[in-house]
């Protein structure tokens, strides 16, 4: 029997019970926190290792790259191997990396720890959303799973921002260690429970080692990370440009492209973006909600703690609302399976947003930054839950796994353009002139947002379907 075939056919009763969820509610949460957890930890962190604290700045990264790679990668890999496996292996990772991140010595250690964490937190949503999608035609569902998709948004998204509350706290009473330790009891949970309640994949036919680097699109994977590394590291050196990976960029890019426009089984499915621009066009959505959204979670609680005198937890605290409205829009908006509306009122959140943080540095700056936190709370509710309800029909079936993964590493592809974005405006100094150009890059990008969606006459048909 295929990995593809599944082991659950014949559902009846209640398909998506709690057992069910919470293995995979748990693991999607564990990637968006430890994004921003180590945020309130780099300062202590340098003086623990012995290093500048600009050397810390890596570990950030680290994960981002791992994990805009392995997002898609653990997709793929869902598609041939079964995604309970590849769902397991990603928790082994987390815990692993848990566990040296928390008794490293140097800086080196740490920086693998975060490979192992962003690698293996990156396998929980693309296979949830497998498990999900193949349960659900098991069940014979007619339309997707509004309620289980919202609750995968809420642990996987929405819970970004309370990274930096998290991380303040922990780096206060147990020291910098414990950002890396609090995923051991995590993963260990995770894996029980997972183990006990998610039902095992199918038995996958013997295939030889040529079939299933064939079937995996191993030169496609190894393309796509070169390509994406390439790009990273291109945009983390602004605002000292690094022309050399730009070129390499655009070279490697384009050999990706001619290589899955003859793959048999793509791994990066160029034909697919080009002849599904809907699909395109979500992916963009969801990159450019992510990028205003960071640029916030990062760019403004450094203004805050620079020019406002705020702690690190302070700080982190005036940002969470932004998680709980998110957490309140996404519930009403994805158990509707709503679409269009959602992400129309996430663009014009955007927009608001934007227009708010040009007057940020006024002396109502506490009224404007929860202003400011809520549209942001609105747009990522709505955008996302609509964004990857539009996904989950948009996607082919098939696919669902790589094409989830490709969701997510847009997403951080605007995360990362953010941190180049901020880098860029406060390389000198934080600055109210700095958090301007911030509000007007937001506004910009706002409107794209906002253009890209009005105009989208897909998603009404998206909707009806």
């Amino acid at each position: 029997m295929s990995a593809n075939s599944s082991p659950s056919a014949g559902i009846t009763g209640k398909p998506f019970s709690w057992r069910f969820t919470t293995p995979l509610f748990i693991g999607s949460a564990l990637n968006p926190i430890n994004s921003s957890l180590i945020a309130t930890a780099l300062v202590p962190i340098a003086a623990g290792v012995h290093v500048p604290i600009g050397q810390t700045a890596t570990l950030v990264s680290a994960l981002y790259v791992a994990t805009a790679i392995a997002q898609p990668t653990a997709g793929k890999a869902a598609e041939v191997f079964g995604p309970r496996r590849v769902f397991v292996t990603g928790i082994l990772l987390v815990l692993f990396g848990g566990l040296l991140g928390g008794f490293a010595p140097s800086l080196t250690a740490l920086l693998v720890s975060r490979v192992l964490i962003g690698l293996g937190t990156s396998c929980a949503y693309p296979t949830a959303m497998l498990l999900i999608r193949r349960r659900a035609q098991s069940a014979r569902m007619e339309g997707p799973p509004g309620g289980v998709l919202g609750g995968l948004q809420i642990a996987g998204v929405a819970t970004a921002s309370l990274g930096l509350p998290i991380g303040g706290v922990l780096v206060q009473l147990f020291g910098w260690r414990s950002v890396f330790f609090i995923n051991v009891p995590v993963a260990l949970i995770a894996l029980v429970v997972t183990l006990l309640w998610i039902p095992a994949d199918a038995s996958r036919e013997r295939s030889s080692i040529r079939a299933i680097m064939s079937a995996l699109d191993v030169t496609g994977i190894v393309g796509f990370a070169a390509a994406m590394t390439s790009l990273l590291f291109f945009l983390s050196s602004l605002p000292d440009a690094n022309w050399l990976f730009l070129v390499l960029t655009v070279l490697l890019w384009g050999a990706l492209v001619v290589w899955e426009r003859r793959a048999k089984t793509p791994f990066f499915d160029v034909r697919l973006l080009a002849s599904n621009r809907a699909l395109s066009r979500t992916y963009l959505r969801f990159a450019i909600i992510n990028l205003c959204g960071y640029v916030v979670l990062y760019g403004i609680t450094q203004w805050l703690e620079a020019s406002r005198g705020l702690s690190e937890l302070l700080a982190g605290l005036l940002i969470l609302p932004m998680t709980l409205v998110s957490g309140i829009v996404i519930i009403p908006v994805s158990r509707r399976n709503l679409i269009r509306g959602p992400l129309l009122a996430a663009a014009v959140a955007c927009v608001v947003a934007s227009v708010a943080v040009l007057f940020l540095h006024t002396g109502a700056w506490l009224a404007v930054a929860l202003v400011i936190t809520i549209m942001l709370g609105i747009a990522l509710g709505g955008g996302v839950s609509g964004n990857q309800t539009t996904l989950y029909t948009q996607a082919p079936g098939e696919h669902l796994g790589t094409a989830s993964g490709l969701l997510r590493s847009f997403g951080y592809i605007g995360s990362i353009a953010s941190s180049a974005i901020i880098g860029i405006v406060f390389h000198r100094h934080v600055s109210d002139a700095g958090v301007g150009v911030i509000g007007w890059i937001m506004l910009g990008v706002s409107i794209m947002l906002l253009l890209v969606t009005l105009f989208d006459r897909t998603l009404r048909r998206t909707a009806a379907a």
